[in-house]
């Protein structure tokens, strides 16, 4: 066992060495306690840390002996994540399912479950990667600071949400890749067609956005908000029109209901283009039908399901009978058939 220097040598012990070392270093390697790094307030639970430095592991054997002294406790719903060399610029990821555990992979992150909070005094961008139904709850307890760096990655028609709660400018993101499952690279939205990739993101934090996929070499596209507009309402369209063409006709994919239905969703795709043209005042550029189809081709194994529709289908649903005969026709026909698990709007 190390002896301590005698007390008036004016000599540091080998523990005093030791503990300056280890401060030093935590420093240096980004893994000192900070509120950019995700640390709340004691009060506050934490989520799990992805750091992208050499004091990683050190980092994670001593976290839970930092936590207890200062009354800080672990989420029990998170997990560590040592990822070494990271070249994505800091971010908070709200959410460790298929895409939060996916995009945690680049490291130099935050993950937060359930019940952890977004720390008040945090830098950079806080990405969502959950479902729609919990947006509600993350920003009401989103600290009203830190609301401008909220970055929505959901799919679905988002604009009236958003602007409910004072957020349209926020940056938005347009997935295109399939996780099928949790720890399971993803699948780039690369196609023939686009083999410079169909995810795109707007806003303030586009540029950390598309670094972060960059370095688990995922491709992004950083788009005008101008630009980001008509896009969005093409993932609208797929995610609508093939879900909802493949459960109308029994197709377990979204490939089936491709190769199988093509006709139908091509009518489909073609009727919403020009009713969201006309309602919106949207330009969209040529090609809609075969970015759609390519992406498909893609992620052709994706399961069918008419769900979420207050977010995906009801946008068209809402624009009438008249302007969107055959979108409408097949949900009241699905509808009939008893298929949905909701009901449609009288």
């Amino acid at each position: 066992m190390a002896q301590s220097s005698p007390i008036g040598t004016g000599r540091p012990s080998s523990n005093a060495l030791f503990l300056a070392a280890f401060v030093l270093q935590a420093i240096i390697g980004g893994s000192v306690i900070s509120g950019s790094h995700g640390w709340s307030s004691p009060l506050s639970t934490i989520g799990s840390t992805c750091l992208g430095s050499k004091s990683a592991t050190q980092w994670k054997r001593t976290k839970q002996g930092w936590s207890e002294p200062k009354g800080l406790a672990s989420s029990s719903s998170s997990s560590e994540h040592d990822v070494s060399d990271s070249a994505a610029p800091f971010a908070t990821i709200v959410g460790n399912g298929r895409i939060g555990g996916a995009l945690s992979e680049a490291g130099n992150c935050v993950v937060l479950g359930r019940g952890d909070s977004i720390d008040a005094d945090g830098e950079g961008p806080i990405l969502l990667a959950t479902r729609n139904d919990a947006l509600d709850s993350i920003i009401d307890h989103c600290p009203e600071c830190r609301r401008k760096d909220l970055v929505f990655l959901q799919n679905g028609y988002l604009d009236d949400f958003l602007e409910s709660k004072g957020l349209s400018s926020n940056s938005q993101v347009l997935l295109y890749l399939s996780v099928p499952a949790k720890g399971v690279a993803p699948t780039d939205g690369v196609t023939t067609y686009n083999p410079e990739g169909l995810t795109a993101v707007t806003g303030e934090w586009a540029g950390a956005f598309a670094d972060r996929l960059a370095s688990i070499d995922l491709k992004c596209n950083i788009v005008s908000s101008q630009d980001y507009r008509p896009a969005m309402f093409e993932k609208l369209m797929w995610i609508s029109t093939y879900m909802l063409v493949g459960a109308a006709n029994n197709c377990a994919t979204v490939g089936d209901a491709g190769k199988d239905h093509s006709d139908t969703i091509e009518s489909i795709v073609l009727e919403l283009v020009a009713a969201v043209s006309a309602r919106e005042g949207i330009e969209f550029p040529t090609g809609t039908l075969e970015r759609l189809k390519s992406y498909t081709d893609v992620v052709a194994d994706f399961p069918c399901g008419v769900k979420e529709f207050e977010w995906r289908n009801q946008y068209f649903w809402n624009l009438g009978d008249d302007a969107v005969p055959i979108h409408n026709g097949l949900l009241k026909d699905c509808a009939a058939k008893e298929i949905l698990p909701f009901e449609l709007p009288k």
